[in-house]
């Protein structure tokens, strides 16, 4: 007999469908993800507040101190002693930036479109100002201090702009080193911090009326946090004034970004195709808080806002503004500050000067006050 040969026949099994996922199954546990994320936040959510409990205590005793400042010594002074544990950071994080920006949204019930372009309009000669001259000082100063080109222009970018968020738009754009990054942030805080403590007293000292130190505040402080707390220690016109022409002041990141990502286009190699890879994305330049504060404002506009709301949203904006500055406080790293060394703190300081006073300055000469 010839060798037996083995025919292997490979069974066809029909393809049987994907299981159906179960609507409800997923529901649950979309659900599940989303307690567990918001269970993460509770801790920190509630050692801000409780600093934001003890601020407004004092505030009330001493007003012209005001709770926000309270609140961000307080936060200072905790981490000084003992940085908060992992457990406490998810909660700070999200109280100093997601609270902070919700309380600008609440601000925006308070205010009418017309206030908006009014106060937006007057204010454009002071700010490109203080825009230009802190640009234009940074170039110069930067270069005699010898920082690196790319920690100079997060700190001019970060002074003139909006302070933490230019730095990470710009940051997105010129993909600086981490630690030139860090750098800036930590320069920048410094005088954040300086202006809040020192700005309200200078205004009274100097007299100014609510407008001229919102206008004041909103062109020459940093961060956004800092405009609004220092503005709402001096008074509730002061904060709104602020508020609007800080907001008007950021929308600046994006011709900027753009102008930084086509300069740092020309100087990259292109790809073999001739495009250039790295594109600048809208939602990384525009924070979506400000769209909702914009929609705050028409709501109210449209008189859809009941005017008994006002007052309590007013008092809800400044206890989450309070809130928020303790989160701040609270997230202070002091080595990042000490590790920035003195030259990053210098070219800061000069840049702080500049546009407190090139601001006063133009303040003068527009009749912009």
């Amino acid at each position: 007999m010839g060798d037996d040969v083995a025919i292997e026949i490979d069974e066809v099994v029909a393809p049987t469908a994907a299981p159906t996922a179960d609507p409800m199954a997923t529901a649950a546990s979309l659900g599940s993800a989303a307690l567990a994320g918001v269970r993460t936040l509770v801790p920190g959510v509630v050692a801000a507040s409780a600093i934001a409990a003890v601020a407004t205590a004092i505030g009330g005793v001493a007003p012209v101190v005001g709770a926000p400042v309270v609140a961000i010594v307080c936060g200072i002074a905790i981490s000084a002693i003992r940085r908060p544990s992992s457990r406490l950071r998810p909660g700070i994080a999200f109280t100093s930036k997601k609270v902070l920006q919700g309380s600008i949204v609440a601000l925006g019930f308070g205010l009418s479109l017309g206030q908006v372009l009014t106060t937006g309009g007057r204010s454009l000669p002071v700010l490109l100002g203080t825009l230009v001259a802190a640009l234009g000082v940074a170039f110069v100063a930067g270069r005699a201090l010898r920082l690196r080109p790319d920690l100079n222009t997060l700190i001019g970018v970060g002074t003139a702009i909006c302070g933490a968020s230019a730095i990470a738009a710009t940051d997105a754009v010129i993909d600086a080193d981490e630690a030139d990054v860090s750098y800036a942030i930590a320069t920048i805080f410094t005088f954040n911090v300086v202006a809040v403590l020192l700005y309200p007293s200078l205004g009274h000292a100097f007299g100014f009326s609510q407008h001229t130190f919102g206008l004041w505040a909103g062109t020459a402080i940093n961060d956004l946090s800092s405009v609004v707390a220092a503005a709402t220690i001096y008074g509730h016109t002061a904060a709104s004034v602020g508020v609007v022409v800080k907001l008007t002041r950021t929308l600046a990141i994006i011709p900027i970004s753009l102008g930084l990502a086509a300069l740092h286009a020309r100087r990259r190699a292109p790809s073999p195709d001739g495009a250039v890879t790295r594109r600048v994305e809208l939602r990384r330049i525009l924070p979506l808080f400000i769209v909702a504060f914009l929609a705050a404002v028409v709501w109210n506009t449209v008189g859809l806002v009941p005017g008994g709301w006002h007052h309590g949203l007013s008092d809800l904006a400044t206890w989450m503004i309070t809130a928020a500055l303790a989160a701040i406080g609270l997230s202070t790293d002091f080595s990042h500050i000490r590790r920035a060394g003195l030259r990053p703190i210098a070219l800061g300081a000069i840049l702080w000067a500049t546009v407190g006073l090139t601001s006063l300055g133009l303040q003068a000469v527009t009749g912009a006050h």
